[in-house]
């Protein structure tokens, strides 16, 4: 198993400004000599244990954060966009993008928000559309990508929503519905109405009227409840996180309106405190927490990987949603597997045959080009429509963490994740992938070049020089 040295330069140079310190007067306050600190601050050495724990008892700097960083992402990102061919075959190397992510985060982003710009055009192009960019300028990202980095730079973890949801949840009692309903009507005088067919959640402003659909379960109707008292009693709150944030577009804020009250009603049926500790209780099963707390699997699932409450957290989780082509459709994650931004998901994550096998939670023990391995779930939650002629929606879940935490999770019972031979190989890409002889590989690597032979067919009709 890989071992991960701690570079936090970044850190320790704001510690550092911030107390207005000189490095020789921080370095004594670290208990290090000021050579070491001039190389830690620059990422040139890693950061040693006695400086981190200065950081905590000198500074009350919560070292909790250092484990997996804006920077761990970028690196993850610049890889995956470096692969491309528009940059030739000569890329930088691992330890070149760590520091450049480590020590100029804002070039990392620019860069990133450039490559984005590029991959946006190149499809705008080859779709034949008329529009080149966002609002014609074809240098701000899609609106959807502005969000989805907005909540993946935060851990997922937005704490000033995420504690009100948690302190609205305190005044509640009995079943989520019913006590919901209550609060909405009691405080707000909007009367909830759930009727057959319709909409999932329909909101009348003038008539002061929710209605939610009787097809949908308990667990969504109690989660579309709160997300209307989120737009409603949180509004200053939501309003004041989109400015922090300064999105580009409407569009976007929009979009990330919904989201934000989204998080704000995952807070108030699993709120942090009662929730970690139940998770930690019952080991993680999620059926089991889906009945503690009246939510879907799914809602358990997301709400795992968003435990990153600093000085309190849980398990670093990724979570991720996939249809059936395979397309993700919610991501995140706080370890260090990092989900393809520009593609799909290695065919070979369990992930993909829990279509499969319905109703039943499938456990893999996986390990990522890098050395890293997982303990991975996954599990259809494909749901009916509510009638005959509705359509199903059809989704699989993935939950997962490095291997190290298996033992927190019932799921990991039973198996011998000491075995080299447990642990099957996945990539997170195949345009990414380093692997030369994976049988399922359905592209080539874009940073690899390729040997053809008209005489020779392996596995794949190609070979990777």
């Amino acid at each position: 198993m890989s071992s991960q040295k701690l570079y936090a330069g970044v850190a320790l140079r704001d510690v550092r400004l911030a107390s207005r310190l000189t490095q020789k007067d921080f370095a004594a306050r670290l208990g290090v000599s000021l050579s070491y600190l001039n190389q830690m601050e620059n990422n040139t050495r890693p950061t040693s244990a006695a400086a981190v724990l200065g950081l905590a008892r000198e500074f009350g700097f919560d070292v909790s954060t250092l484990a997996v960083d804006e920077a761990d992402r970028m690196v993850a990102d610049m890889r995956e966009a470096l692969v491309d061919p528009v940059f030739g075959s000569a890329g930088p190397t691992l330890a070149e993008l760590q520091l450049v992510a480590t020590n100029a985060p804002g070039l990392s982003r620019a860069f990133l928000t450039l490559y984005r710009a590029h991959r946006q055009r190149v499809e705008q192009i080859a779709s034949l559309s008329d529009v080149l960019g966002d609002e014609g300028t074809g240098l701000a990202p899609q609106p959807w990508e502005e969000v989805r980095d907005f909540f993946h730079y935060c851990d997922n973890y937005i704490d000033a929503v995420d504690r009100a949801g948690e302190r609205f949840a305190e005044g509640l009692e009995g079943a989520p519905v019913a006590a919901l309903a209550a609060e909405l009507e009691q405080r707000h005088g909007i009367a909830v109405r759930i009727e057959p067919g319709g909409a999932t959640r329909s909101y009348d402003a003038q008539r002061a009227t929710l209605r939610l659909s009787a097809e949908s379960g308990a667990a969504t109707q109690a989660f579309q409840i709160a997300h209307q008292v989120a737009l409603i009693a949180q509004a200053e709150l939501i309003e004041a996180t989109l400015d922090l944030a300064d999105f580009r577009t409407e569009t976007a804020r929009n979009i990330c309106r919904i989201g934000l009250a989204n998080y704000f009603a995952g807070a108030v049926l699993l709120p942090y405190g009662r929730f970690r500790a139940a998770a930690e209780e019952k080991r993680h099963d999620l059926e089991q927490l889906a009945l503690a707390f009246g939510a879907s699997l799914e809602q358990v699932a997301h709400r795992l990987s968003t435990l990153q409450r600093a000085g309190n957290k849980g398990v670093p989780f990724f979570f991720v949603r996939v249809d059936p082509a395979g397309t993700i459709t919610k991501r995140h994650s706080a370890t260090r597997l990092q989900f393809a931004r520009f593609g799909g998901a290695c065919p070979l994550w369990n992930v993909h045959r829990a279509f499969e096998t319905p109703g039943q939670w499938l456990r893999q023990a996986a390990e990522t080009p890098d050395g890293v391995r997982y303990f991975c779930l996954a599990r259809d939650i494909s749901r009916s429509g509510g009638s005959f002629a509705a359509p199903t929606r059809r989704y699989a879940i993935g939950l997962g963490c490095e291997v190290q935490h298996a033992g927190a999770l019932v799921y990991a019972d039973g198996m011998d994740l000491s075995r080299e031979a447990e642990f099957d190989p996945i990539g997170i890409s195949c345009r990414m992938c380093e692997r030369p002889n994976c049988h399922q590989r359905a592209l080539p690597p874009m940073d690899r070049a390729l040997r053809v032979d008209p005489a020779e067919r392996g596995i794949l009709p190609y070979s990777l020089q």
